[in-house]
């Protein structure tokens, strides 16, 4: 806007301005005169005023479903073959209607994590497009955590060694979807209003890591009923009508409810809870398709697992196969590879435990939705900035001075967890009390450079096995410098978390922050305050000094030394005056990260050409789908395919399952539906001929009819890389 201190004003720009003011008018007046809701869907209750601009949207981030290694595990093993349910990027906005230069947008995305590099592309585009609207400040960027997307769109090196390096198709699939859901988000803003409330989730999640936890002092654990939170916080979005357009809820639990050996794509039990949400709110609208958003935000997830029932020994043929795995180390017979958690519909499948985590969380949030809730009220504001984590320096609340160090990861984070048990003879709970193997230690050496004395002493008791602080070659293994940001909305402040932290870590950081808020009067003794992470940049793991101490996964994966905890809680507790309604300027600021995704590294091959066996076309049947079937069973058809990753068909479908109505076919079901699947399988490298198998599992309740498998392909051919869409089609079959 043009500054009010110009002393020469021409006639166009008055008339601007006066336009201006009355459409401020009018928004101010129609914000005022709006009411909200308590209650889900419809009806309304007086008295909560909307005094915000809101706005919700979906966008499609899926990156190549086949020929990827899947992000969460870093199991060389785990290339996909296929795709279960679609990930996807929600993107929230909450504007000040009376200042809507003042706003906040939190994109929530189906991802292991958010990244340096896919944040500052995902930040620039949306800066091109909206100057000064949003930016740096007001963008957070969270994954769900879940452990069965596509990988390889970290930009440190890492991350990106099970990957083959950097997968440009996918960090490009999560830019464009992520910046598509803010553009939805953004066009869809209007007068509407806010409400918290929460509730319990007992049986949703389990501490993976008991032993660590019990190093917390005896007094603090006694102040909690569970060694994990067992409350999901959510805020209810709603219109100027009071009817609901979404929500985003916060819950800690692992998105491993799908285990290592799957190779299909999906979004884990965050994304079964939306897809649950969103499909009973509008049950004729696609996956994906739905005005209403429904938004699953990861927590303080570091030792929380879905795998409820525990962790036990898979040995077949041994004395301890069946029993619960030890207790301090996690392992079976002193190794940890077969010890597994299992989910609670580990008898069926870990696709069953995804459904019923995923549910568990859909539930309580149509507990919430449906139950009296606090309205939310109040200013909304953003504070940001970069902390350099290597020998940073700062006070404890006793008056020590300590320092964190550069990046380093412990024997124990090779241990793996329960969730997904590591290799060779590496154990969780490896110290620097115990001889570690010489062949590792030598080893390692090779991999990364040896710490030098300061470095070892920093992060003592970790036994430090990758030094990644000091690998620079070919480029950063592991970020220096993080994302410390905080978003207020009104009495709701969300930590945007870089990492993960533990369950007593996110209780201090919640706690002491909180205290600092009404201890500074930016907000009073209703402070709500939440976590959401692993956000912005990925720095591993957040454990407390007690469980760091005795390094199992948790502790060894703290990227930071012992004291990254109490850094955070230093520094965001002295960001709390940026959140104050009449705070100006910015804080000081270490630089950000240098820019590393051209220097990526990439090994993955590019699709060279596709070709259909002698005598056939692409999407040929080659196994055609049965007369007639039933709910509860599963229909499947194969095809001659082509490599999904000649068109990721973003916003769009590999299948269809289609119903014949009234003459016409109307498809039904998508390949966002958790009831399909889409598997590819190269059948002969040279020739560049694969297949496709498209399956439906009937659920109860289908209508009874006639009805067909769709397949949509796309082919590239070896002379000029053009690439030709397709579709195959099973012959017709009836449910009964």
């Amino acid at each position: 806007m043009p500054s009010v201190t110009l002393l020469v004003f021409s006639v166009h720009y008055m008339t601007m301005a006066l336009v201006e003011v009355v459409q401020r008018a009018f928004v101010c007046l129609t914000v005022f005169l709006a009411t909200g809701t308590v209650f889900p869907h419809g009806s309304r209750i007086a008295g909560v005023q909307a005094q915000y601009l809101l706005g919700l949207g979906v966008g499609d981030v899926t990156g190549p479903v086949v020929e990827t290694n899947m992000m969460g595990y870093a199991s060389l093993a785990q290339t996909d073959t296929g795709l279960h349910m679609r990930q996807r990027s929600r993107a929230f906005i909450v504007a000040d209607a009376s200042d809507t230069s003042n706003r906040v947008l939190l994109i929530n995305s189906d991802i292991a994590m958010g990244d340096t590099g896919v944040r500052r592309t995902i930040v620039a585009e949306l800066g091109a497009q909206y100057p000064g609207v949003y930016t740096n400040e007001n963008i957070a960027f969270v994954g769900t955590h879940q452990h069965s997307g596509v990988g390889g769109y970290l930009e440190d090196l890492l991350p990106q060694l099970t990957a083959l390096g950097y997968v440009n198709q996918s960090a490009a699939a999560i830019v464009k979807g992520s910046v598509r859901a803010a553009q939805r988000a953004h066009a869809s803003l209007a007068p509407g209003s806010l409400s918290i409330g929460n509730t319990s989730i007992v049986d949703g999640n389990l501490n993976r890591s008991p032993y660590s936890y019990l190093q917390n002092p005896a007094d603090e654990r006694a102040m909690y009923q569970y060694d994990q939170d067992k409350d999901m916080t959510l805020v209810r979005f709603d219109d100027a009508d009071g009817n609901a357009r979404g929500f985003l809820s916060f819950f800690a639990v692992h998105g491993t409810s799908l285990y290592e050996n799957n190779t299909l794509v999906s979004a884990d039990n965050k994304g079964m809870a939306a897809y649950l949400y969103e499909n009973m709110v509008e049950p004729d609208a696609m996956p994906g398709n739905t005005s209403f958003v429904a938004g699953f935000v990861q927590a303080n997830v570091g030792d929380t697992s879905p795998n409820t029932l525990g962790a036990y020994c898979e040995s077949p043929g041994e004395a301890w196969d069946g029993q619960l795995c030890e207790f301090e180390h996690s392992t079976c017979g002193n190794k940890t590879e077969d010890c597994h958690g299992r989910g609670p519909g580990f008898r069926i499948s870990d696709f069953a435990s995804n459904e019923i985590i995923g549910g568990l969380q859909f539930q309580a949030a149509q507990t919430i939705m449906g139950q009296a809730r606090t309205a939310i009220s109040g200013p909304v504001k953003s504070v940001h900035t970069y902390l350099n984590m290597s020998f940073h320096s700062f006070t404890l609340p006793n008056g020590t001075t300590v320092q964190t160090c550069p990046p380093a990861l412990g024997f124990g984070f090779a241990g793996g967890t329960t969730d997904g048990p590591g290799a060779f003879d590496f154990i969780q709970g490896d110290n620097s009390s115990d001889p570690q193997n010489p062949f590792w230690e030598i080893v390692k050496g090779f991999v990364t450079p040896q710490p030098n004395a300061e470095q070892a002493a920093c992060h003592y008791p970790k036994p430090i096995l990758l030094n990644t602080g000091y690998a620079h070659l070919p480029y950063e293994w592991s970020p220096s410098t993080v994302d410390i940001q905080m978003l207020r909305v009104g009495q709701l402040v969300i930590l945007v978390i870089p990492g993960e932290l533990t369950t007593m870590s996110g209780r201090r950081i919640r706690n002491a922050v909180r205290a600092e808020l009404i201890s500074q009067g930016v907000i009073g003794d209703d402070a709500y305050v939440v976590v959401a992470g692993p956000a912005n940049t990925y720095a591993h793991y957040i454990a407390t000094r007690e469980e760091y101490s005795v390094q199992r996964y948790e502790g060894a994966s703290t990227l930071f030394g012992p004291f990254t905890l109490d850094a955070y809680i230093d520094k965001y507790t002295s960001l709390v005056p940026f959140l104050a309604s009449n705070a100006t300027g910015t804080p000081a600021s270490d630089a950000a990260p240098a820019e590393q995704t051209s220097k990526a590294i990439s090994l993955q091959t590019g699709v060279i050409q596709d070709n259909p066996p002698i005598f056939k076309s692409f999407g040929d049947v080659l196994a055609d789908v049965n007369a007639s079937y039933s709910a509860g069973q599963t229909v499947q058809a194969q095809f001659v395919g082509a490599n999904p990753r000649n068109n990721l068909r973003l916003e769009g479908t590999f299948l269809s399952v289609d119903q014949q109505v009234g003459g016409a076919w109307t498809a039904v079901k998508s390949d966002s539906h958790p009831s399909t699947t889409y598997q590819w399988v190269r059948d002969n490298e040279i020739l560049g001929t694969s297949t496709v198998t498209i399956s439906w599992t009937i659920e109860d309740g289908t209508p009874a009819g006639t009805y067909r498998l769709r397949y949509f392909g796309d082919a590239k051919a070896l002379l000029g890389g053009a690439i030709s869409a397709f579709t195959g089609t099973s012959s017709s079959f009836t449910v009964s």
